[in-house]
């Protein structure tokens, strides 16, 4: 059965105290709506529909980055979830399969538990997603009885037994297409909110005689997300489930409490972490790596064998082969370096192509800006290149050539040559010692005069 995922995203989120759209607050760099779609995506959804309401543009750039083949519906006002799923109706009116409700602030919902629901749809006309809530407190109850979810009651409106159910409703929900649109044209706004609620599907299947039932998960994946403090527990608990999954994968995390993940970090196994090492988004690192102590890497991909830090930064476009050393305090910013290539000290590479077995010296710098434009610094294989050189891209050294220690390089250097570029030395007789007896008398004036 071919199935459509909706995720409700339209709430402003007034508890976040912020300009920017709830969903779109960031949980391990990646606005907590895109983990939602990324869940959703592992059932291979022939369509993927996001409701958006406050910020609405903002979200539909994020859902297009992310998804541009996914279609963002406006819901102009917020009147309850049902509501915001018959946004939905005409976008879907040819659709014939499955249906799957998803909220945009309940970012951990996993593949696997989709996948159960999925399952129990084969025997189920709609199927809710519940959770054992180790403290209940006003969570909607699922009433159950056997295999059949028999009502949803709100805790306003639940009995001494029903508040004593621990099991309670997440808000996810799977459902047929033409049957959930069907009775959503049924639900009524005769409640206290005025809003129209997806819950009363349940209650109207049932009238329906239909086969309703729930499918339990962990209570940590129905999390939602209200406030900053939410945000802030979301964002430990994304980090603990991933470096706990990378441990499992055979990586090293020598304090892993105290590296940092993005939602798409891609580690081998063998590697290992050492700590405070910071990982943005787009980060690739491939087996039997080493990532040193106190490193920041985005956006970047580092092969087999190599080893980045300590103190390092390899901004996006940065491409590091196989047995690369990237040293302290170095930064790597869109550029490729060859095998086996070293820049170990105090350098900034960037917009450059560093061939294989090339020595970076301490304190080089590609000068790859003049103002307006970037330009690109070439470097060959087995070159030399001596400590503080200036390479003023755009500039190219050949295969084996050498730059002398304190050359600013503003011309193409040919293969094998060994290029100079600095004032003539002269030396002073004497000069030195008389100068340093100079200062010393003027410092000894200057403490005289302060006393």
């Amino acid at each position: 059965m071919s199935i459509a995922l909706i995720i409700l995203a339209a709430g402003k989120g007034t508890r976040m105290n912020s300009d920017l759209p709830k969903v779109l607050h960031p949980i391990a760099n990646a606005p907590m709506l895109i983990h939602a779609m990324q869940a959703g995506q592992a059932l291979s959804p022939e369509k993927t529909l996001v409701v958006a309401g406050h910020g609405a543009e903002l979200v539909a750039k994020e859902v297009s980055d992310f998804d541009p083949d996914a279609a963002v519906v406006l819901q102009e006002e917020q009147n309850g979830t049902a509501h915001a799923v018959d946004m939905c109706r005409e976008v879907l009116a040819d659709f014939d399969g499955d249906v799957i409700v998803l909220f945009g602030d309940t970012p951990f919902v996993r593949a696997e538990t989709l996948e159960k629901m999925v399952a129990a749809k084969e025997q189920h006309a709609v199927v809710v997603l519940g959770f054992d809530a180790a403290d209940p407190g006003k969570y909607g109850r699922l009433i159950m009885n056997g295999d059949q979810l028999e009502r949803i009651v709100e805790f306003s409106d639940a009995s001494a037994d029903e508040r004593a159910v621990t099991f309670c409703n997440s808000g996810v929900m799977l459902v047929e297409s033409k049957t959930l649109f069907d009775l959503i044209s049924a639900i009524s706004s005769d409640n206290a909110q005025g809003e129209y609620y997806l819950t009363d599907v349940v209650g109207l299947a049932r009238e329906k005689g239909l086969n309703v039932t729930a499918v339990s998960c962990d209570e940590a994946e129905t999390l939602g997300i209200n406030s900053r403090a939410h945000l802030a527990e979301a964002e430990g608990i994304f980090q603990k489930n991933a470096r706990a999954e990378l441990l499992d994968l055979g990586v090293t995390l020598q304090q892993p409490e105290t590296v940092m993940l993005s939602f798409d970090t891609v580690i081998g196994r063998d590697t290992v972490i050492e700590p405070n090492v910071y990982f943005g988004p787009h980060v690739t690192v491939e087996s039997g790596t080493r990532i040193r102590a106190f490193s920041h890497l985005e956006g970047c991909h580092v092969s087999r064998g190599a080893t980045v830090g300590p103190y390092a930064r390899l901004r996006p476009g940065a491409e590091l082969s196989e047995n690369v050393h990237i040293g302290n305090f170095v930064e790597i910013k869109n550029a490729e370096v060859g095998e086996g290539t070293k820049v170990n000290h105090l350098s900034y590479i960037g917009d450059a192509t560093l061939g294989s077995g090339t020595n970076i010296g301490a304190g080089t710098i590609t000068c790859n800006y003049d103002g307006v434009m970037k330009h690109r610094t070439t470097i060959g294989n087995r070159v030399f290149i001596g400590s503080n050189t200036m390479l003023v891209a755009p500039v190219t050294v050949g295969d084996e050539a050498m730059t002398g220690s304190g050359s600013v390089i503003t011309k193409n250097v040919p293969a094998t040559d060994l290029a100079l570029s600095r004032a003539d030395q002269v030396n002073k007789p004497g000069v030195a010692r008389k100068l340093f007896d100079l200062l010393k008398k003027k410092k000894q004036k200057q403490i005289s005069e302060t006393k």
